[in-house]
């Protein structure tokens, strides 16, 4: 993930809607995002989603009822949320939430996309967790 250039918009208020599943953020520039914690949680910048590469990603299922439980800062270019299914490891710059945002359809319809190639649905529940971690041969 890149720093932060100075064209970056940065959020001037950024809400938690518990009930709505919702996070809702006003930049700077105006625009005003809402962001379902499905969808964050879906799209988590850490490398237990994205993998170690491409083709590394893991596909998310069955997030649609998942809350944020907190939602730390990280300098002043971030937040690091806490997931009700515990993940915690996704730090979310401003520009990567101004992405989801900006693009939440296009992302929406990669997802079902994706859940559709793999043949599963959106509700399915997430597999075991193996053993193997990151033991990827590259």
């Amino acid at each position: 993930m890149a720093g932060l250039d100075r064209q970056t918009p940065t959020p001037q208020d950024i809400t938690v809607h518990s009930q709505s599943r919702i996070l809702e953020i006003v930049f700077s520039d105006g625009a005003h995002f809402k962001l379902p914690f499905e969808l964050l949680r879906v799209y988590s910048p850490s490398a237990e989603v994205q993998g170690h590469g491409p083709g590394q990603e893991v596909l998310q299922t069955g997030k649609r009822e998942v809350g944020i439980v907190a939602l730390e800062p990280v300098g002043n270019y971030a937040v690091q949320p806490t997931f009700s299914d515990g993940h915690d490891s996704g730090i979310f710059s401003w520009d990567y939430l101004y992405f989801l945002g900006a693009k939440q359809d296009e992302l929406w319809a990669d997802y079902e996309r994706r859940l559709q190639d793999a043949g599963v649905s959106r509700d399915a529940p997430m597999p075991e967790k193996t053993g193997a971690g990151c033991g990827h041969h590259h």
